[in-house]
């Protein structure tokens, strides 16, 4: 971002929307864990972390279509390209913003909050002390950069390897769509933009799963769940809430510890998770590599197969206490390897 927008050329595009395609993928494993570690099958936190990760999925899949189209490939592999935690966001997005996973509690909740809130909220907004510096780039800005890029090189896109697939179900603007023209890529990058931020006029989500009900955009979803817990009556505590969580602690840099008192079992689950994880990073790298559109569709599909494999190791984690850290458990730590 710190290119100055008239030598933001084709190879700032694609490298941008390279980190795009990081970015987005860094969201998710932190809403994953806090969408495992609520211990209901019901109840509207659960529906709104649900839809929320199902709205990043659809995002990493238009980042990595967006990429193609200006005949970029997206790296979704390799140990020091993947992201770990605690970190920071990719491309520069929200600096001095520390992304960690851990189960759902106000921190948690409030660091989503910080991911998604635009660069001028409508009330009601973080306190000030909870948010950024005035210098941080949002994920809104970061796509607006990239899109003023794409408008003055119109040229740039192809539609080039485009992965397609009808998500509808999930919500409207999920679907996987070709981007082939300019006007196919404002039309996608709104979607990122205003299913996370809201617009200027709305907190709403202007794309919403299509039930009837109002729905609002990620970072006010966030809000209004820390609203719910500030208002609880009896007051509850930063880790409490109302219905059950499973109480993962925050994954240590590097990752759980593999040595004593840490048991064999736990090791295993540890490594389940991160084979599984890695397994589902490979197929989608391979899908956007496909030049056959039913190539791609297969590799798609196998990775969304795959991604079924996740829950089950990490809920079980969730529910193993941590040796020493006070009623804490473990959870996945989503960390890439080469053996999957």
């Amino acid at each position: 971002m710190r290119q100055p927008a008239q030598e933001r050329n084709a190879e700032w595009v694609r490298a941008a929307l390279q980190q795009a395609v990081l970015l987005e993928l860094a969201t998710l494993p932190p809403y994953l864990c806090g969408l495992w570690s609520v211990n209901t099958t019901s109840g509207p936190v659960r529906r709104t972390l649900r839809r929320i990760v199902f709205d990043e999925m659809s995002h990493l899949g238009i980042a990595c279509n967006l990429l193609t189209t200006v005949d970029g490939t997206p790296l979704l592999t390799g140990e020091a390209l993947v992201p770990t935690y605690p970190g920071p966001l990719p491309g520069g997005v929200r600096p001095g913003l520390t992304v960690f996973l851990s189960g759902l509690t106000t921190h948690s909740v409030t660091m989503y909050a910080a991911i998604e809130e635009p660069d001028h909220p409508l009330p009601p907004a973080l306190p000030p002390a909870q948010r950024a510096e005035a210098s941080y780039t949002s994920i809104g800005a970061f796509y607006t950069a990239v899109l003023d890029a794409l408008s003055a090189q119109p040229q740039l896109i192809t539609g080039h390897r485009q992965v397609i697939r009808d998500m509808s179900h999930h919500g409207e603007g999920n679907s996987l769509d070709p981007l082939n023209t300019l006007d196919d890529v404002k039309a996608a990058i709104r979607v990122v933009k205003e299913q996370g931020e809201g617009t200027s006029a709305t907190p709403e989500n202007p794309f919403p799963d299509g039930d009837g009900s109002g729905e609002l955009a990620h970072y006010y979803a966030f809000r209004e769940i820390l609203r719910a817990h500030e208002l609880s009556d009896p007051p509850l505590g930063p880790d409490e809430w109302n219905f059950p969580t499973f109480p993962m602690g925050g994954v240590p840099a590097g990752g759980w510890p593999r040595e004593d008192p840490t048991t064999p079992a736990v090791i295993e689950l540890l490594d389940e998770f991160n084979r599984a994880y890695s397994g589902v990073l490979s197929l989608l790298e391979q899908a956007w590599k496909q030049v056959d559109a039913e190539q791609a569709a297969i590799r798609l599909d196998d990775a969304v197969t795959k991604m079924f494999e996740l829950r089950s190791p990490a809920r079980e984690l969730m529910q193993t206490p941590l040796p020493h850290h006070g009623g804490k458990n473990y959870g996945p730590e989503f960390r890439y390897t080469d053996t999957f």
